[in-house]
């Protein structure tokens, strides 16, 4: 009997990991060069239909996509401001293939009295109490490191850093990684089981250097916010790979949509098929998967679950979601018809209310593209109704 409990105390514990990029991340680069096209766009015209992509490679930039608009945008002019701001100084070759919005989707979307979903498709939305954001704790954690990360390299290195003086961003460079992994009983957090941090530098700063400043500067003031866990057997991995001097577009490729994972839940809750940078409201894979978490959030928030996953599925030119789903994972603390109850007397899924509580016509979309679109205050759909 002893040896079977041993065995259930193991299969008790687990541990999870997630990973955030940061902006100079080709990938991560692309997303915010679309949702700066979109902002544009809903600037001009709020009603635009856009779904404006782009992917880099060297010292070539793509964009391709379907824009119905009224608004007059420069592209090029607007991704080589993002690219220099992320720390480019090369010049890129652009080239353009953009067309409008197919006529019969456009028909089947924008109707007289309403707008429907622009696609069929499949959204989940989730959230938990492990955490003040009700996010789960290893992409959060993620993110912590990354923003960090980037307010560093924009800052200057104290005195006591006298061996690199000035400004962190001559030493270090805006691609870069992290991954956390933290350790679960059951449904608790208790330990901070991995953290790693890879980011790109000058080949002037030695490996030494590196690790001393971004476990002082990055990985040391992110720890501190959660006394609650165990770190005395954390493992910390700075740069694992050695010299990270080619960085972005001349390292690696990068497309708009590939980080799916990093904007959402960091795989602990589940993702829908499509991406959500590019894309404005109409098109469900960003609006619907928005309006999800809010319902998932506000489950939880008024404290009917201690997890909660939302998912909706959708089918072009139809105002009403095919299905709406809700798991609680054994968490709930009422029965469930009444969470249902709840959701039905609060919240529509349609597309027109969605764009219309959530206020998603207005140019708020470049600063979800990094460091996650849910579990950070100031977006419409992380509100709690009372």
């Amino acid at each position: 009997m002893r040896k079977m409990e041993g065995i259930e105390c193991l299969r008790r514990k687990q541990v999870i990991t997630s990973e955030s990029v940061n902006i100079g991340h080709p990938d991560k680069t692309c997303d915010v060069i679309a949702d700066s096209f979109l902002d544009e766009a809903l600037r001009q015209d709020p009603n635009a239909q856009m779904a404006v992509e782009c992917a880099i490679k060297d010292d070539l930039l793509m964009i391709y996509g379907e824009a119905t608009t009224t608004a007059k945008i420069d592209y090029q002019k607007i991704a080589r401001g993002v690219l220099k701001d992320i720390g480019y100084t090369n010049e890129f070759q652009v080239v353009e293939k953009i067309s409008k919005q197919s006529p019969e989707i456009n028909k089947a979307v924008v109707k007289k009295d309403e707008l429907t979903a622009n696609d069929q498709g499949i959204v989940y939305g989730y959230a938990t109490n492990e955490t003040p954001e009700y996010m789960p704790l290893p992409i959060i954690m993620a993110h912590k490191l990354m923003k960090r990360y980037e307010e560093f390299r924009h800052g200057h290195i104290g005195s006591n850093e006298s061996l690199i003086p000035g400004p962190a961003s001559r030493w270090f460079y805006a691609d870069a990684k992290s991954q956390v992994s933290i350790e679960y009983d059951g449904n608790n957090p208790i330990a901070v089981h991995t953290i790693l941090v890879s980011v790109s530098h000058s080949p002037s700063i030695s490996c030494s250097s590196i690790y001393n400043l971004v476990q002082k500067n990055v990985v040391d003031t992110v720890l501190p916010e959660y006394p609650q866990l165990d770190t005395k057997n954390t493992k910390i991995i700075i740069n694992p790979s050695g010299a990270f001097t080619i960085w972005g577009s001349f390292s690696d490729s990068g497309c708009v949509g590939r980080k799916i994972v990093v904007d959402t839940y960091g795989g602990v809750g589940r993702v829908g098929g499509g991406c959500f940078s590019s894309k404005n409201a109409t098109k469900v894979d960003r609006s619907g998967a928005y309006y999800a978490r809010y319902v998932a959030k506000n489950i939880v928030a008024n404290k009917m679950a201690d997890k909660c996953e939302v998912s909706v599925s959708y089918a072009i030119g139809l105002s009403d979601p095919l299905k709406l789903n809700i798991e609680t994972f054994g968490t709930h603390k009422v029965p469930a018809e009444k969470i249902y109850q709840y959701v039905e007397q609060n919240f529509d899924f349609s597309p027109s209310n969605i764009i219309r509580e959530l206020d998603l016509l207005k140019p708020i979309y470049k600063q979800t593209a990094c460091f996650g679109h849910f579990g950070r205050e100031g977006f419409p759909w992380e509100f709690i109704k009372k």
